[in-house]
């Protein structure tokens, strides 16, 4: 019973400083800073590397990308690096989704350990933000919702996992994952979705549709991926910031991973509509 409480009591903590701090840009913005600097910490224990690069890098990817987005907007330069910037994280994240689907374990030879510091890590954390400014100002809704969404698909995906799960998704990874509880995660999402269109007035209800089913799928990779690298280091959870619950990685792996993904397909949104 106490162990349950202090898990209660460290996520609702959680998630009341992150929807209090969305919904102001720069405490949005240091928040994820923060986040960001403890999430990179515990994955390079995860991957054995004790480098300051790493913090040296995301570091440096804040500030530009995050100084350039709100000193110029509209600029066309800041809008070419952020295409080349979500175009090396997507390649290195198609990677680990082909990893994910492999028997072998996932190579982590030391140059490698850095392209995966950078863009499995610390870009994200770049088009989370972003996320806030697809209006060009910023509109935390699109990003708080976007939470929700994943937040929606776990609940979902335990509940039914655990009560009518019986096919294995991934039994050598997670052997808790379970397709119905999959299929339940990503039915329930597709119907907050509906709720998120109708109560935040950003997105049409096909593409909050449409982007339900793109956080289902790839939080869900995300989860996967960090499951597979904790199992090849031998360690349960990527850390113990969260009481109950492990490190703060463990929270966001999903979100993360999903991140430019979400961040892509808003920008598509923008050249079709």
């Amino acid at each position: 019973m106490k162990e349950l409480f202090v898990r209660l009591l460290s996520g609702l903590f959680y998630v009341f400083l992150l929807a209090i701090s969305i919904n102001y840009k720069y405490a949005a913005i240091l928040l994820f800073f923060v986040f960001g600097l403890i999430c990179l910490s515990e994955f390079k224990k995860i991957i054995q590397l004790k480098s300051v690069i790493p913090h040296i890098i995301f570091i440096a990817l804040l500030i530009v990308f995050i100084s350039g987005q709100l000193l110029l907007e509209t600029s066309e330069v800041v809008d070419k690096l952020n295409q080349i910037l979500l175009v090396f994280t997507i390649f290195v994240q198609l990677f680990l989704i082909k990893d994910l689907f492999s028997n072998k374990a996932i190579p982590l030879f030391n140059s490698r350990r850095f392209l995966l510091t950078t863009f499995y890590i610390s870009s994200p954390f770049v088009f989370l933000i972003l996320i806030a400014f697809h209006h060009e100002v910023y509109n935390p809704n699109i990003l708080f919702s976007s939470f929700i969404l994943i937040w929606v698909n776990d609940s979902f995906a335990y509940l039914i996992g655990k009560n009518f799960g019986k096919q294995k998704l991934f039994e050598k990874i997670s052997p808790k994952k379970t397709v119905e509880g999959f299929l339940g995660g990503l039915f329930f999402s597709c119907i907050a979705s509906y709720f998120i269109a109708t109560f935040t007035e950003t997105l049409t209800f096909t593409n909050w549709l449409l982007l339900s089913i793109i956080i289902s799928v790839f939080g869900t990779l995300g989860d996967l991926i960090e499951s597979k690298f904790k199992r090849q280091a031998n360690v349960k959870d990527s850390g113990t910031i969260m009481p109950g619950h492990g490190g703060l990685l463990d929270r966001l792996d999903s979100i993360i991973f999903a991140a430019p993904f979400i961040y892509l397909f808003l920008r598509i949104t923008l050249y079709v509509s």
